[in-house]
């Protein structure tokens, strides 16, 4: 049986239909609608081109699994909120079904990019995983025995907003000093942006910044990996930041495997060594117990679409 995963995020929704194995064997995208019924539609409509193409090679897809950047309710079958889409405590999965004609499954996107990382990416094999990935935010799952762990109520684990900096950087969430600020895509643009304005310093982040250009965690990449000096001081405190918080997953979780995934783990030889070395340095219990697997992602972007599919396969829909 083929399924669909719909991967849908505030900016773009991706779709991908998806074999029983995790191979994606084709993909649509479509720009994020800002209201509900035409997100509906959007969603609507990259399941009909897959399915077509599903047709057109004489199979058939059998559900469809979706990954919301949002909160789910515990039974997942609503999404209560997402910042960046228009679902405000909307009972997505029996609308779909009946808009779909398919078995509908709903997932949190981080929890599904999560699965599909344990089932077929980084952390094929682990007992306890946790996938942390870095893009504008900090997204999170804990796959425990091969099961997403998800709270009480639906939102655990939400490590991105555990406060690191008392009174530090405002953080959307409403809160400061919460570790995304400090450790995610959004981040090294913040971090490069105070380094730049404090410094006199020659540096190709300062030639944007003079322009009055905002500063992005993908300059910050781009201008290290070319050996620009405070672009590589900037990725320097980005990665002590990921070792801290990589010791308190351990203290909290204790997992065998840790995957690094989101739009900055493309980056990762810059920074992934010396974060080992702080979380190895910082850990409680140093020299006397064993560390966690730190692993680079290894399906990208499009691991929301597969995890949502096999889930959607799993649940035997």
């Amino acid at each position: 049986m083929l399924t669909v995963g719909v991967d849908i995020g505030g900016t773009t929704v991706k779709a991908g239909l998806v074999a029983a194995d995790g191979t994606l064997l084709a993909s649509r995208v479509a720009a994020t609608p800002r209201q509900s019924s035409e997100l509906d539609g959007t969603v609507a409509k990259l399941v009909a081109h897959l399915s077509d193409e599903a047709r057109s090679a004489g199979r058939e897809v059998g559900a469809v699994g979706l990954a919301v950047a949002g909160f789910v309710d515990p039974d997942r079958r609503a999404v209560s909120f997402g910042a960046h889409l228009p679902w405000r405590d909307e009972p997505v999965v029996d609308r779909m079904t009946d808009r779909l004609g398919l078995p509908v499954t709903l997932e949190h996107d981080a929890n599904a990019a999560g699965l599909a990382e344990h089932r077929v990416g980084a952390a094929a094999g682990a007992r306890v995983a946790v996938l942390v990935a870095l893009g504008t935010g900090i997204g999170a799952a804990l796959v425990i025995d091969g099961h997403v762990f998800r709270g009480a109520f639906g939102v655990a684990p939400e490590l991105g907003h555990v406060v690191v900096v008392p009174d530090g950087r405002p953080c959307p969430c409403g809160k400061r000093g919460c570790l995304e600020r400090y450790c995610s895509g959004t981040a090294l643009g913040a971090s490069a942006d105070e380094l730049v304005s404090a410094s006199e310093d020659f540096s190709t982040l300062r030639v944007a910044w003079e322009r009055g250009l905002p500063l992005s965690g993908r300059d910050v990449a781009h201008a290290a990996a070319g050996g620009d000096h405070l672009a590589l001081r900037v990725v320097a405190d980005f990665a002590a930041w990921l070792g801290r918080g990589l010791a308190m997953v351990a203290d909290t979780f204790d997992p065998d495997v840790v995957v690094i995934g989101g739009e900055v783990s493309a980056s990762s030889e810059l920074y992934l060594d010396d974060a080992r070395a702080v979380y190895a340095d910082e850990v409680t219990g140093r020299g006397h117990r064993r560390l966690a697997d730190v692993r680079a992602a290894v399906l990208g972007g499009d691991a929301g679409m597969i995890g949502a599919a096999l889930d959607a396969g799993e649940r035997g829909l």
